[in-house]
Order: structure tokens, then C-alpha cells, then sequence
């Protein structure tokens, strides 16, 4: 049977298959080969910042690589950066023996392996109701955001964009110490404004790690903050972009582009690079570039980067990204990361340290449905982003009339290529990963296809993750989310461009945590989080439920999207927060299980303090975690997170939570409880009372269980309710039950 199929715009939101039609991809050239294999860029974490001279301080830096390496011309020559402000450290080019020597000097907390990272809007900002259209004083919370400072870790910025237009900006924040740093096609002076206030570029580990200056006419990349593959551009653009009318993508998503807070300013801190088939980035280039992001002042750090799965631990050598958080956390700045793009399978979510906002990416209530008609008249929808004129029946490539050894899967495009030439060719996936379409459309047209069907069933796209805690924290719009580009990118028309991924999610978080950091400057970046987390919605905004990716459609719950999809509205006034400190991540860590060792390798001078749950501990994690009489013994289960996880419930458990009172000073608020499957929560209190001298107040949470069975993860929710504010807090609990055998 032969088919053909034809193609026309309707007007329906049925969604069958994804269609990407005559796609053009660049393929990039690897300009960087590998240097001296004995020698590699490594980090020297020296823990806090103890010189308030910086000039002394890299003066001691300088001495400590001096001490191996036999002089101070070597030392300079080796030195990539110096860490000042976050923490002192360097990075340096070094073989793995004097990496060796150096990790066992007196005052070095750790040496860590450079490690490589990659790079992971007319209607979005509508769909989360922070629009003129659900705000009756929009004037008033368009204004929002003035003064706030958003950090963006990326790939640059393309600053001759109208979105970062400064007309109606006041005056920069007199707390900024930031530069516009010139280079390759970036004037510093000319180019940075009112609304673009900072652009640095970051590139010598990369460099010093293939050991030779990067090649920017190769690879059509600039020397310079500016941005040739788009991808900051878009981030920037959603975070804090300036108001631009009618736009739209070849007549696509037609509306007013803007940023979530278009009044705050954007500082870019360019650490990714076009190499290979993307982004690639430096760990110790993202270290110095959290380092020098706190010193300049920014309020928030936004991070559309992550690493290739598995992830590594916190206090890992190899997680830049957790680690320069720590820092920025410690220094009042919030850090929000993309969850990455592996999903759904869980233990993919990347950037799961409970001291980041994780953002998961959601859809939104827009889509740019296609009809594809066969021959025989039967039509069926998808979507595309295909505006070219009919191209009439064309003959149709599909799994039956193949010879593919795996005729479903799209992957198996790259090893037959015969049957493709001048054909539309259909193929299946169980779920859309990083890259998939992409790769598949390179090879169809590498082949000579005319156009690539890809069919799956209908999701919307939320990432599973599985761990003690859920992750991602939050999730916000980031499929087909349209921004400003470089149009430098011949696959880019007109500077603006649909992304999809996380990427595209964070910085929709990043604009809300800057309006909510100029509305309470006092907020900790753990009471920010909070307030996210425990206001966001369940539903969608229009009520309807939320789904998630994964082997089969499932609805979400917060493994997929933590508190659920962000609720500015809400998150403004969260009547309590869930409130940590510095010391409360340290004492986590030591829940974890990492030994004192490794905990000082985040570089941070551990004192006695206490924590929210006003329990004291030192520097030490408790010797003897197997001791039930050790009154230090230290839970996760306790760490003050606004959700509350139990990962292996037997019988029964209890645990603690401190609530800080952020609403009206006199407040009474009742404990809602909706309990699990076959679990029973009890709240001790079931009410607290808020005034004038009662600002904190914790309470007891008693989980118990009736299964019988070890069994899959059961949800529910605790909500804390004054009549007016709703403060919910997901409950994720799986019991276990461990078989013992007795060997005679």
C-alpha cells in the first residue's frame, strides 16, 4: 500500500503527532583538541573568605601554587582564576600528581576536577496570570522588579535587541559594583544601558583545558559577551526583557514579548560556548563567575545549565553548579537551575541541592496545530512550526514499508538512510529527550528527506524525579516558549525564535523571585523558595489537571513538578514560610550521611549556631549515627523544607517543621490534613496563633501507616489555613518493609 500525505493550517488543539518539516541544523565544528593529557584545569577550594584584601588574598594563592610548582613565573603561568569573593580558592592547570600535592597542604579544603556542563515570550507570562488581563493593579505590579538584579549564567547576550531597550529605567542600583567587560564585537561603554548593567565572559579553563586559545572566527562564536547561539538572548529576554509590540515568529505567537520583571536589570555572566552540537561549559569558568556575580551584587543567580546524568552529590568535587550555590545562598542571593532535560526517568532531575530553586518545564494553553492529510482523505493533528506555502502530496516513508531493523524507534534514522531520499518520513518515540528531534530531523535530511513526522502519545512535559526530597521545587512554562535570539543564527528569523526545555522554564522563575525580592528585601533565599513552593498550583491555571511524561501518561504529582506549577500572585503573600539558614544545609549534609571532611570542602568556616529548629551543633557530624541514645543524632527528615518526604516509612515516624508568620501580625491558622493512601498524618498543634511576640512557631508532624506491604510512593498534603492565605506543603511518603532471614 502506498500513502502519501498533505499538509494544511487548522485551527483545533488535538494533539497526535509532532511534525517538523524541512528543519535546517548546523552542525558545529569541535575547534578545541584535547591538551596534554597529564595535564588538566583542577579547582583549590580554601574555604572562606578570610582577607578583606583581595590583593593579599591572591598573593596567598599565588604562593600556595608557588609551593609546587617551584617559582612564581610557573605559578602565574598556571593560574587560571582566583577566587575572592564567594570563597577563596583558584583554579590552575596542573598535573594530577602535583593536584595530589597540593590537596594535602595545610588550609586547601579540597581540589576539584574541572568538570564540563551544557546549556539546558508572547503568551507565557499570560497563561501564569501576571498580565494586565488578571491584574486589576497591573500598573502597579508591572513597576515591580525595579531595582532587582538578575544574574543570568549563559551564553551571552545579543544587547542591540529592542528587549533590552532601557527607555523608562531609573537610574542603575548605586549598590552595583558590576563591568560591561569589551571584546570581540561587544563595546562594554556602547553597548550596556539602564536595563543591560553587566556582561563579563569566562572562558580560560575552557581554553586551559584543550589547551589552546579558542578559535572564534572557526567557530563563528565572539570573544565577548555576546551571544552567537541565541540561547541567553531568549533566558534574558523572559527574565527581564523590555516590552516589544507585535511579535511574533513568521506570523507565530503573534502578541507583546516581554520579560516577567521588565523593570529589573540583567547582568550576563557568559560561561557556555558553541562547541560540538551545543553549549559547552567550564566548571571553574561557573565558579567564577558565581564568585564574581556575588561580589557585583546581583539579587538573584539564574542557571539554564546542567550536567550530564548521573548527577553528583553536593559535596561532590565534580559540582561546580552546587557548590558556587552554596556560596551565593550563604550570601543572601537566591540560585535557580534548570532541573535539565533527561527526564522523565527518575534520578534525572540535575540541580536537586536543597539550597537551589529547581524548575521543571511545563506546557502552556497555546499550540500551533498542523493537519496532516493522507491520501485516502483521513486527516489527523499535530503541531509545527512550519509557515511555508502547501507543499502538496508527497510520498510517505513509514515503519511497514521499511527494511529498518527497529522500524518504530526514530533513533534508528542515523543507520538507514535509502529509503528517506525525497520522502516525509514518520517515526516514533516513547518520550522526547534532549536532542531526539533534532538528531532525528539531521538525519532525515542529511539523507534527503523532505520532512520529519515524530508521533507519541499526548503529554504535557514535567520531569520525575526520585529522591528524599522531590525535585524539581517548582515548574513553569518552558515548551515553545518565543524570545528574542541572535539573529546572527541563520536558523533564527526576525530575532525571535520558539524554545523548548527547562532552560526556558528557569528564568520564568528567575523573574518572579526578582519581583518578590524588591516587595521584601528581607526575605532569606529559603523563604523565597517557600513561598513559591507552598503557593503554587495543582491545576492548571485554567483549572484543568496537570499530566506528566513518562511511560505512560500519568497525572503529575511532586516527584514531577515539587509544589506545582508557580503562582506569583499567591507567592507575593504566603501568610507563613518555611525559613532556613547556612546552618540548616550543614546540618543536612550531615543527615546525608557526608563525613565532616567532606562538608568543609563547600569551603565554609563551621561555627556553633543554631539552625531554624533551634538545635546546635558544631562542625562535627555525630560519630556514631547507629547510637539511638545520641541526642545529636541528626534527621533529614527535619531539615526545614516546605514539603515533607518519607522515603521508608515503617510503622511509624515523626518529624518537625518552624513556620514563620510573613502575614498579618495577629493570626490564627488550622492545620488541613489530606492524607495519603493508606497513611494516617497527625498535626501537633492544629492551630497556632501568630501576634506581636509570636512570630515563629514549630509543630510536630506523625506519619503512620496501615500497609502491610513495602509499597510505591503515596501523596498527600498538609495546608495551613488563616481563612484568607492556603499554605500547602506536599506530602510524599512509601512505606518499607525489610525481609530478615536467620542463617543456623
Amino acid at each position: 500500500m502506498k500513502c502519501s500525505l498533505q499538509m494544511k493550517k487548522h485551527n483545533t488543539s488535538l494533539i497526535h503527532v509532532l511534525i517538523y518539516l524541512l528543519i535546517s541544523l548546523l552542525s558545529e565544528q569541535y575547534l578545541l583538541t584535547s591538551a596534554d593529557p597529564k595535564s588538566n584545569v583542577y579547582i583549590i577550594h580554601m574555604g572562606k573568605n578570610q582577607h578583606e584584601d583581595l590583593k593579599l588574598l591572591k598573593k596567598t594563592h599565588h604562593e600556595v601554587l608557588t609551593t609546587v610548582l617551584g617559582s612564581k613565573e610557573e605559578s602565574v603561568k598556571s593560574m587560571v582564576y582566583s577566587y575572592k569573593h564567594g570563597f577563596s580558592g583558584f583554579a590552575a592547570k596542573l598535573t594530577k600528581t602535583q593536584a595530589q600535592t597540593i590537596s594535602e597542604l595545610p588550609g586547601v579544603a579540597q581540589v576539584i576536577p574541572n568538570q564540563l556542563f551544557k546549556v539546558q515570550t508572547t503568551r507565557s507570562w499570560d497563561y501564569l496570570q501576571l498580565s494586565s488581563r488578571y491584574q486589576t493593579h497591573y500598573d502597579q505590579i508591572s513597576k515591580l522588579g525595579d531595582g532587582a538584579i538578575i544574574g543570568l549564567l549563559d551564553t551571552g547576550i545579543w544587547p542591540e535587541s529592542e528587549t533590552f531597550s532601557d527607555k523608562g529605567l531609573g537610574p542603575i542600583p548605586s549598590r552595583w559594583k558590576g563591568v560591561c567587560k569589551s571584546g570581540e564585537n561587544f563595546n562594554g561603554t556602547k553597548h550596556c544601558n539602564k536595563k543591560l548593567i553587566g556582561a563579563r565572559y569566562f572562558i580560560k579553563a575552557l581554553e586551559a583545558e584543550f589547551g589552546k586559545p579558542f578559535n572564534s572566527t572557526e567557530s563563528g562564536e565572539f570573544l565577548s559577551p555576546r551571544d552567537s547561539s541565541g540561547h541567553g538572548t531568549h533566558t534574558s529576554t523572559i527574565a527581564a526583557g523590555s516590552s516589544m509590540a507585535n511579535t511574533s515568529y513568521n506570523g507565530l505567537g503573534t502578541g507583546t514579548l516581554r520579560g516577567g520583571a521588565t523593570q529589573a536589570r540583567i547582568a550576563m555572566y557568559k560561561v557556555c560556548w558553541s562547541l560540538l552540537s551545543g553549549g559547552i561549559c567550564a566548571g571553574a569558568d561557573i565558579l567564577k563567575a558565581f564568585d564574581e556575580a556575588i561580589r557585583d551584587g546581583v539579587d538573584v543567580i539564574s542557571v539554564s545549565i546542567a550536567a550530564d546524568i548521573p548527577s553528583f552529590p553536593e559535596v561532590d568535587d565534580r559540582n561546580a553548579i552546587a557548590i558556587g550555590a552554596f556560596h551565593a545562598v550563604a550570601k543572601g542571593v537566591v540560585v535557580v537551575c534548570s532541573a535539565g532535560n533527561a527526564g522523565p526517568s527518575p534520578q534525572t532531575v540535575q540541580n536537586a541541592s536543597p539550597w537551589i530553586l529547581t524548575v521543571g518545564a511545563s506546557s502552556v494553553d497555546r499550540s500551533f496545530p498542523t493537519v496532516v492529510t493522507l491520501g485516502n482523505n483521513w486527516s489527523t493533528t499535530g503541531q509545527a512550526m512550519f509557515t511555508g506555502n502547501k507543499t502538496g502530496f508527497i510520498r510517505l516513508a513509514y515503519p511497514e514499508v521499511s527494511d529498518l531493523q527497529y522500524p518504530r524507534d526514530c533513533k534508528s534514522l542515523r543507520r538507514n538512510d535509502t529509503w528517506v531520499r525525497g520522502k516525509v518520513v514518520l517515526c516514533f518515540t516513547s518520550s522526547f529527550k534532549e536532542g531526539y528531534i533534532e538528531d532525528s530531523a539531521y538525519w532525515v535530511k542529511k539523507a534527503g528527506g523532505l520532512g520529519l513526522i515524530v508521533a507519541q502519545n499526548p503529554t504535557r512535559s514535567l520531569y520525575s524525579c526520585d529522591d528524599d526530597f522531590p525535585c524539581p521545587d517548582i515548574a513553569a512554562p518552558g515548551v515553545n516558549i518565543l524570545s528574542a535570539v541572535s539573529p546572527s543564527d541563520p536558523k533564527k528569523k526576525n530575532g525571535f525564535a520558539f524554545m523548548s526545555g527547562t532552560s526556558m522554564a528557569t528564568p520564568h522563575v528567575s523573574a518572579i523571585v526578582a519581583l518578590l525580592k524588591s516587595l521584601h528585601p528581607d526575605w532569606s533565599p529559603a523563604a523565597i523558595k517557600s513561598a513559591i513552593v507552598t503557593t503554587a498550583w495543582n491545576n492548571d491555571p485554567s483549572g484543568e489537571p496537570i499530566f506528566a511524561e513518562g511511560e505512560t501518561m500519568k497525572l503529575a504529582d511532586p516527584f514531577d513538578y515539587g509544589g506545582g506549577i508557580i503562582n506569583f500572585n499567591s507567592a507575593v503573600n504566603p501568610g507563613l514560610v518555611y525559613d532556613m539558614n547556612t546552618s540548616d544545609y550543614l546540618y543536612y549534609l550531615c543527615s546525608m550521611g557526608y563525613k565532616s571532611s567532606a562538608i568543609t570542602k563547600l569551603g565554609q568556616q563551621i561555627v556553633i549556631t543554631p539552625n531554624s529548629n533551634n538545635n546546635y551543633y558544631n562542625s562535627l557530624c555525630p560519630t556514631n549515627n547507629n547510637n539511638k541514645n545520641n541526642k545529636n543524632k541528626n534527621s533529614i527528615l527535619n531539615l526545614n523544607l516546605p514539603t515533607i518526604t518519607i522515603p521508608s516509612l515503617r510503622r511509624r515516624t515523626s518529624l518537625r517543621r518552624r513556620v514563620t508568620n510573613v502575614g498579618p501580625i495577629n493570626s490564627v491558622y488550622k492545620a488541613i490534613v489530606n492524607q495519603p493512601q493508606g497513611i494516617k498524618v497527625s498535626i501537633r498543634p492544629r492551630f497556632m496563633v501568630f501576634n506581636s511576640t509570636t512570630k515563629n512557631l514549630s509543630f510536630k508532624v506523625t506519619v503512620s501507616s496501615s500497609h502491610k506491604v513495602t509499597t510505591g510512593y503515596y501523596f498527600g498534603s498538609l495546608t495551613w489555613s488563616d481563612g484568607v492565605h492556603l499554605v500547602t506543603t506536599p506530602i510524599s511518603v512509601r512505606t518499607e518493609f525489610r525481609v530478615f532471614s536467620i542463617n543456623n
